[in-house]
């Protein structure tokens, strides 16, 4: 058994590899979160690098032109692009305003932009900016679970080992602490592993939720920007 062999000829791989099962079901667990971690934090990092290279991209062009059909027939082209997304949403309701206007004028009814104008494509688009938010967000809660519950996760493996450990010893014929040194030290390979898995969740959660907050207030800027131009050109 590994508690047999000296201390001095323990290596981490045969640490781990001789823990008990409680230790080994942990470490277990926490290499899981630790790859599902690397896996979320990648296919985000994609993501929300296109978002932010589409956005600035769409931007740029709805600013060289002014023609919003133009600009509408573009972002089909920007389908990474949460601010194109969000124009798409304001554009369609704009058009359905715009439509209803040139009806009630031909049957010489009133058109009100209070309730039924501006506030109709102000809703549309922040509720479009809700949902490409949600997209942004998605896997961000996993990391953030990662970052907080993986160092307890191991501490909990390393108190299970260390009871093991001096649970053995009373068995043990030597009551030095060469016979409790090598059960200490696997058990403390579980908080070892939690901090490692912790440790980048939680750097790149604040990562994302950076970039994200910025893209959050691009769609927002954006739609003040847009409602301006409606209600100034098309809603008045």
């Amino acid at each position: 058994m590994l508690h047999q062999v000296a201390a001095g000829q323990l290596g981490v791989v045969q640490l781990i590899l001789g823990t008990g099962p409680v230790v080994a079901a942990v470490l277990w667990l926490l290499i899981a979160f630790s790859v599902g971690c690397w896996g979320i934090s990648l296919y985000k990092l994609v993501q929300i690098s296109r978002a932010r290279r589409e956005s600035e991209r769409f931007i740029n062009i709805f600013w060289e032109s002014k023609n919003l059909a133009t600009i509408h027939t573009a972002s089909v082209g920007f389908t990474r692009s949460p601010v194109a997304q969000v124009f798409r949403a304001g554009y369609q309701e704009l058009l359905q305003l715009t439509r209803a206007k040139r009806q009630a004028v031909g049957a010489q009814a009133e058109f009100s932009t209070d309730l039924g104008g501006i506030e109709n494509v102000t809703r549309a688009m922040k509720r479009q900016a809700n949902v490409e938010l949600t997209k942004l967000e998605y896997g961000t809660t996993f990391l953030a679970t990662t970052s907080s519950a993986c160092p307890f996760i191991g501490l909990f493996g390393t108190v299970c080992g260390i009871i093991v450990a001096f649970v053995g010893l009373s068995t043990a014929h030597s009551s030095s602490i060469q016979a409790v040194a090598p059960g200490i030290a696997e058990a403390l390979i579980a908080t070892a592993v939690g901090l490692v898995a912790a440790i980048p969740a939680v750097m790149f959660f604040n990562f994302f939720t950076a970039r994200i907050r910025v893209l959050a207030t691009e769609m927002e800027n954006f739609t003040s920007e847009f409602l301006n131009i409606a209600e100034r050109h098309f809603l008045s």
